[in-house]
């Protein structure tokens, strides 16, 4: 990783213990992030339900994770400020999975993300907190072997999930985070804990900065948040659940009413848009050479993202070889400034050695099927 991307890194770590709480109204497109952006966000977080629907797909890791990918890096290509990516359950099989999609997204730019320990997906009962636990090790792992402090945000789903008596859940709660922690956790996230009580009293068990979930009517305040102790706020899909409510008010007007007043009450001028992209650079896909893509599938897949495989000089000659990053690890990378790591073994490098596999059957042309 380079400097800056370092310094992404390090300045999303210290938005979090700044006097007033990070609040993120968060992205799920280019043009979302530019928006929030020039709103005043200081960070983006994406709503994991918001990219897939933009995608055409339900919430719940049913997007392909190439998919994914090339969303977060139109994403990253368009953010000023630093950028978390929410992965849900982690994608994948195990935590080895995990780990490699984590190290694609850092080679996009990413500082940080979210993974919950969620559901059993056939007892629909909240999953053991050990394969979470797993999965924060092997990320922490892959950022270490990368040099970048990744800020990774553990949710816990003790307040969404059926299964948890009400009397427990904020034990329960707390004995997850502090597993969590000890993994390599850098905050806790607790969607559906609303109780400015109970709110209270995790915040001052926890070592890290608490998170708290605020896309609904009715939420509590920032002020009111903040005097509990939270100190990350997220919206989550929230305002792309308004947005969509909203163009669903601006047809129905036109279809029914034959008017427009709903969409031109609040509207941007063409030029306006068109500014909130003019410092993007545009890459020219002629001075990089791509390699082949695949989708998500229950076994080891080749490369998740096609990264070019060289860096080019303008006047069209090769600078060095790139890492390549699958969901299962690592190539070498022979590119100056790119922070190797620590060398030591561990769940990065059992990444690397399951990438022999996956990586040689990545060029035969079949893309897997996503979940």
């Amino acid at each position: 990783m380079n400097r800056e991307h370092i310094a992404r890194a390090e300045r999303f770590h210290q938005l979090h213990n700044e006097p007033r709480p990070l609040v993120l109204a968060n992205a799920w497109d280019a043009a979302s992030v530019r928006i929030v952006e020039e709103a005043g966000a200081q960070a983006i977080g994406t709503t994991s339900a918001g990219m897939a629907w933009t995608q055409g797909y339900s919430d719940g890791e049913q997007m392909p994770v190439h998919e994914l990918l090339a969303a977060c890096q139109r994403i990253c290509r368009t953010a000023s400020t630093p950028v978390s990516v929410d992965i849900e359950r982690g994608y994948g099989r195990d935590a080895k999975d995990t780990g490699g999609l984590v190290g694609a997204l850092m080679q996009l730019g990413v500082v940080g993300i979210n993974i919950e320990d969620g559901t059993d997906p056939g007892t629909h009962t909240l999953a053991h907190p050990s394969i979470l636990t797993r999965r924060i090790a092997c990320a922490r792992d892959m950022a270490r072997h990368h040099g970048l402090p990744l800020f990774i945000n553990a949710r816990i789903d003790t307040y969404v999930a059926t299964g948890t008596e009400t009397a427990a859940r904020l034990e329960e709660t707390r004995q997850r985070a502090l597993a969590y922690i000890d993994a390599g956790a850098d905050g806790i996230f607790v969607p559906g804990l609303a109780d400015l009580g109970d709110i209270a009293h995790l915040a001052r068990a926890l070592p890290v900065p608490l998170n708290i979930y605020a896309g609904y009517p009715g939420a509590p305040s920032v002020d009111a948040l903040q005097r509990a102790g939270a100190r990350r706020i997220s919206l989550g899909c929230g305002p792309m659940q308004s947005v969509m409510a909203h163009l669903a008010r601006i047809a129905a007007e036109a279809f029914t009413e034959g008017r427009y007043d709903t969409m031109a009450t609040h509207m941007l001028t063409p030029a306006q848009a068109n500014a909130l992209f003019r410092s993007t650079p545009v890459r020219d896909d002629n001075t990089t050479h791509r390699v082949r893509r695949t989708g998500m599938g229950d076994g080891p897949v080749g490369l998740l993202f096609a990264q070019p495989r060289h860096s080019v000089r303008p006047n069209g000659t090769r600078l060095s070889d790139v890492e390549l990053t699958t969901r299962n690890g690592m190539h070498k990378t022979t590119v100056p400034g790119v922070a190797r790591g620590s060398a030591r073994p561990g769940l990065a490098q059992q990444a690397l050695r399951r990438l022999a596999a996956s990586f040689l059957g990545a060029f035969g042309g079949t893309r897997a099927g996503g979940r």
